[in-house]
């Protein structure tokens, strides 16, 4: 099998020597050159053919939101970028991942120990590896488009029962998982039951991310806080930080942060999320998986199909990343595999049935 050719774009000669080294440590990947600013890279683009950009999100000349944004339009390519653990890094992060960059990695700090730096490997080796998988599905990724016109497009409204005093909606992403929660909530109407995500994602960019959601969409988006009690027409996404566990209180649901050890390397864990919603009547839970990278919250999602809770799971052609949706499927977790444009209609039929 081929290597992954990869590109290192960043203007810190020291950054890039590191990346390279991390890199070229991984039988599988081929670092075929390094670029210091985003015109050097736009010639070695052309001159290299890499099958990855590693990329810089601040550098001289040209900054990486720009460089990405006409290499998205002339070249679509994977790219990870690489971003400071900042709220003006998150700001730019998210950005960049709607300008179509496959995912993004938080640069390890001067001070960080050897076993931080051992996993910051891991997981750019990882994400490296699943952004050269997703180079196919970059070229069937619809053009987005703008909140306004989607909210244009007539939605049933959800049929409102007594009994969903206790109806929660639970989805897990990863890797491209933003632009797809994006993409099926702002087609959702504003009187959905409560619904609860749980997306792999940084503490400093949680908060900013339900806040872009926000804006979007008719469903009022925020970050879980402990104690939140689950309104219909709310969306509440775990804090990078800490798990979000949803437990029962009477006829209300209300959130629960806990912060205990990573599950499955995830801090905030799908897993921990879907077991939490055992204690709920299966028939009022509604349990999906988005694209991602690993198997974070199959298993769990088994469990709540085999006790009667409704799964759906998004299907390998619109995933960019088939890894956490592809294992629900594997375990035998997924009573609907629905394309992503298609899963907001699918929800709305189960919702109504």
């Amino acid at each position: 099998m081929a290597r992954t050719r990869v590109l290192i774009v960043d203007d810190s000669a020291v950054v890039r020597s590191v990346i390279n080294e991390m890199l070229s440590a991984d039988a599988d990947i081929e670092v075929v050159g390094e670029a210091v600013d985003p015109y050097d890279a736009r010639d070695k683009i052309k001159q290299l053919r890499p099958d990855v950009l590693t990329l810089d999100v601040e550098m001289p000349k040209m900054d990486g939101i720009t460089f990405l944004r006409n290499l998205m339009k002339l070249n679509p390519m994977p790219v990870v970028m690489l971003s400071t653990l900042t709220q003006e890094g998150a700001e730019v992060t998210l950005q960049a991942l709607e300008l179509g960059a496959v995912d993004f990695i938080g640069k390890p700090v001067a001070s960080s120990s050897d076993s931080h730096l051992e996993r910051f490997q891991t997981d750019l080796i990882s994400k490296v590896k699943a952004a050269a998988g997703a180079s196919q599905k970059l070229r069937f990724r619809r053009s987005r488009v703008e909140p306004a016109e989607r909210l244009a497009t007539p939605v049933p409204a959800v049929k409102v029962q007594a009994r969903d005093q206790l109806r929660v909606i639970a989805v897990g992403s990863s890797t491209g998982g933003t632009e797809a929660l994006r993409d099926v909530l702002t087609t959702l109407p504003a009187n959905m039951p409560p619904i609860v995500i749980t997306q792999h994602i940084p503490a400093s960019f949680s908060e900013r991310f339900a806040n872009r959601l926000n804006t979007v969409c008719e469903l009022t988006v925020k970050e879980a806080r402990d104690g939140d009690v689950l309104e219909s027409g709310h969306v509440y996404i775990a804090p990078g930080s800490q798990h979000l566990k949803i437990k029962k209180h009477g006829l209300k649901m209300i959130c629960r942060l806990e912060d205990s050890d990573p599950v499955n390397r995830h801090k905030p864990s799908v897993e921990v999320m879907f077991k939490s919603l055992l204690e709920m009547p299966p028939a009022n839970v509604t349990a999906m998986m988005l694209t991602g990278m690993g198997e974070d919250g199959a298993k769990a999602m088994k469990t709540l199909a085999d006790a009667g809770a409704h799964t759906i799971v998004q299907d390998e052609a619109s995933s960019l990343v088939w890894g956490m949706p592809g294992a629900a499927v594997k375990y035998g977790a997924a009573k609907d595999v629905v394309a992503l444009q298609k899963i907001a209609k699918r929800l709305l039929q189960h919702l109504n049935r």
